[in-house]
């Protein structure tokens, strides 16, 4: 039998579905390594009516970024990345203009100055991993590399991404299925790029024709996150964009996404990720400041947002993960040894959905 939490958790997605705020939805939380909730509810896709199932793959948006985030933190681990390393020191190019001095860690806390595209970049470039990455080692930094921070929406994956290459001779999505995702028996179910065999798993997102609104024209935020790649259904619901390696993106399902941060706290069916003492130094506060990009205070832990979805007060040092702009969301709580999941393949919306789920967990184990 189903237990108490699970119940809640069911019940209240399949309201929102039927409600019509969601359209497919997954819910998947671990509890100090076990598994507590794995629910579904509604249809993967409108047109046909095929149903969501715990395998079903969802594109996560930045809830990717928590994901390469954590391969830099196992490489780190492992003693094959190192949070003071300079980028420059494996990819030399990228020391042009002054950018020599940017660490590991400067590129996790988004401090790296470089969150800009060219403004005709269309999803097709995406795919492009050499010239995304000669266009990033050539450009200017736009504040002091270091001093501030600005979310860089897509540069992000591709910086951490060369690093790993260049310093371990491996891709990112090598490191993620070899190390991460294979051990956790999750390897069809956490990518960057998803591959061809698998995109029939792929939720179709929707509605059809939905984009959130888009950024100021001029702003820092429209010149990091240009028309061409804006996340709307259509850019989404693209082969080239899901197959593509985009590292600040990802597609999975929340089954997988959960375990992996459970791995993180702690044992999972014989896999632990990290060290206790690593995990403190991941989720401990890393960087304050005003948003260059967004335009807003943020508080960041190395890799990781620090904040809470639900009602829960926010415990710097505890609570570490990432949300996605299309409100998935994927996180772990050191404190509580909770690791939680939220998958929906409804573009608009927000994190209300995921804002339930956190209240009804923490209310469970309160």
């Amino acid at each position: 039998m189903p237990g108490k939490l699970q119940r809640q958790v069911q019940a209240a997605i399949d309201e929102l579905v039927a409600a019509g705020d969601e359209i497919g939805l997954q819910v998947a939380v671990l509890h100090q390594g076990r598994t507590v909730v794995d629910a579904v509810a509604g249809v993967a896709d409108q047109r046909t009516g095929e149903p969501v199932t715990p395998g079903t793959l969802f594109f996560a948006a930045s809830t990717g970024k928590g994901i390469t985030s954590s391969v830099a933190h196992v490489l780190a681990e492992r003693g094959e990345l190192a949070y003071d390393q300079r980028v420059a020191e494996v990819w030399p190019e990228f020391g042009a203009h002054g950018k020599d001095v940017v660490t590991l860690a400067d590129v996790l806390v988004h401090a790296a100055g470089v969150p800009g595209l060219w403004p005709e970049i269309t999803s097709g470039d995406l795919a492009d991993w050499a010239r995304i990455c000669g266009f990033i080692a050539e450009q200017r930094p736009w504040w002091k590399p270091g001093t501030m921070t600005g979310y860089h929406v897509l540069t992000f994956g591709f910086v951490v991404g060369e690093l790993v290459r260049r310093a371990t001779g491996r891709t990112l999505p090598e490191v993620l299925r070899t190390q991460i995702a294979g051990p956790l028996g999750v390897a069809d179910e956490l990518h960057f790029g998803v591959p061809g065999n698998l995109l029939a798993r792929v939720a179709r997102a929707g509605p059809d024709g939905a984009a959130p609104p888009p950024p100021d024209p001029g702003s820092p935020l429209d010149r990091a996150l240009p028309h061409g790649v804006q996340p709307t259904a259509a850019f989404v619901n693209r082969r080239d964009v899901l197959t593509a390696d985009i590292p600040s993106q990802g597609t999975m399902s929340a089954r997988a996404a959960a375990r992996l941060y459970a791995a993180l706290l702690g044992d999972v069916d014989g896999v632990n990720l990290v060290s206790p003492e690593r995990l403190q130094v991941m989720a401990a506060p890393a960087f304050s400041g005003t948003d260059q990009v967004m335009g807003f205070p943020t508080e960041l832990a190395l890799g990781y947002s620090m904040a809470r979805l639900g009602s829960a007060q926010p415990r710097p040092g505890s609570t570490f993960g990432m949300v996605g702009s299309n409100g998935t969301a994927a996180y772990g709580d050191i404190d509580s040894g909770l690791a939680i999941a939220v998958m929906r393949n409804h573009i608009l919306g927000g994190f209300s959905t995921a804002t339930v789920i956190d209240d009804l967990v923490t209310d469970h184990y309160r």
